[in-house]
């Protein structure tokens, strides 16, 4: 159920949008004047924020949570795309170029995110310097994410993606539990969630996270990956490009 954006809550929301890379450059002024077209959306873990394929156009911002965004083939197989949390974008693509949904958007953990419908998006794009700017920079820098993934596809045996992937991740949302060694990333992907990251089955990606467990690089349990020792990760990860 959406929420309006209470009188009390709106400095705060201001500040959050403040500090999201699309508002950071958007004077008080203006957030002030755009802040009450948000809707608070709150999602239960699992739940579906929008299909692949659907005509909406809202765009969300990640408050609190993690979404899994991920495409759907026709014969029904995932292939997770990115994984957001706090402060990212989310459904750009479509309120820009006015087609279908192309991928599903997911909470993995329970979350909340703010929802603003396309039109008034649109509005304050034409209405709001250096906004559309903005926008652009968000589209290109998930572009070079997708150019990122396609080099990674390219270079990595299916191993090599994975921890690729999760070295990844964990400079996004890691924890240090060791700085320069130790961290715990918590995704909030089971197996089956892992293995669409590198278009692998559940029953490898489970032998393989027990190999790297016995190694003492890699511990997965709940959902919560343990990197154990950084530096032979990275060092794993490298000797898994193909030549």
């Amino acid at each position: 159920m959406a929420e309006p954006v209470r009188a009390q809550n709106v400095l705060n929301l201001i500040t959050f949008l403040k500090e999201t890379a699309f508002f950071a450059e958007v004077e008080e002024s203006m957030l002030t004047y755009l802040v009450n077209d948000f809707r608070v959306r709150n999602y239960r873990k699992g739940d579906i924020i929008f299909h692949q394929g659907d005509e909406s156009r809202s765009l969300f911002i990640v408050i609190e949570g993690k979404v899994r965004v991920y495409h759907l083939t026709a014969g029904g197989e995932e292939t997770t795309v990115t994984i957001l949390a706090s402060r990212q974008l989310l459904g750009e693509f479509s309120l820009i170029d006015g087609q279908p949904r192309s991928a599903t958007a997911q909470a993995i953990t329970a979350s909340r995110l703010l929802e603003m419908a396309g039109t008034r998006v649109m509005h304050h794009l034409t209405h709001i310097p250096g906004l559309a700017l903005a926008m652009c920079r968000q589209i290109v820098h998930k572009a070079r994410w997708t150019t990122m993934y396609a080099e990674t596809i390219a270079r990595f045996d299916a191993a090599g993606r994975l921890l690729h992937f999760l070295l990844l991740y964990n400079t996004e949302f890691g924890q240090a539990l060791e700085p320069g060694k130790c961290y715990l990333l918590d995704l909030g992907l089971n197996q089956s969630d892992l293995a669409t990251l590198v278009g692998a089955q559940r029953g490898w990606v489970n032998h393989i996270l027990g190999e790297w467990r016995k190694r003492g690089l890699i511990e997965f349990e709940d959902g919560k990956i343990t990197i154990l020792d950084l530096n032979r990760v990275q060092q794993e990860r490298d000797s898994r490009i193909i030549r």
